[in-house]
């Protein structure tokens, strides 16, 4: 085999394995975002009430950021205004719903 050979095997190999470990991640983001969303609505329908989004932050270990992603791709969670704190998302309510519409 020679050189040239080598390098043109290496590189063929080192794009199969990126496309692979793209792949990989791609699915692992997307797993660990529908594991936040099952852990919000898990948390709001045991809990029974409206909570904020900094209540939410302190007892789930989430950012806001991460609720609020999960919040809105759920079919269950309704989201309601809650008064303003300091005009923030933090006066945002959430509470679970079994209803599909938002």
């Amino acid at each position: 085999m020679t050189f040239a050979r080598f390098i043109e095997f290496a590189s063929q190999l080192a794009a199969i394995l990126t496309s692979g470990v793209a792949v990989w991640a791609y699915g692992q983001f997307r797993f660990e975002r529908y594991q936040k969303r099952l852990k919000l609505e898990r948390h709001l329908k045991s809990d029974a009430g409206k909570r904020t989004v900094l209540d939410l932050m302190s007892a789930l270990g989430m950012t806001d950021a991460e609720i609020m992603d999960a919040a809105f791709r759920s079919p269950h969670v309704k989201r309601s205004p809650g008064g303003a704190f300091m005009g923030s998302l933090f006066g945002l309510v959430l509470e679970y719903s079994d209803e599909n519409s938002n």
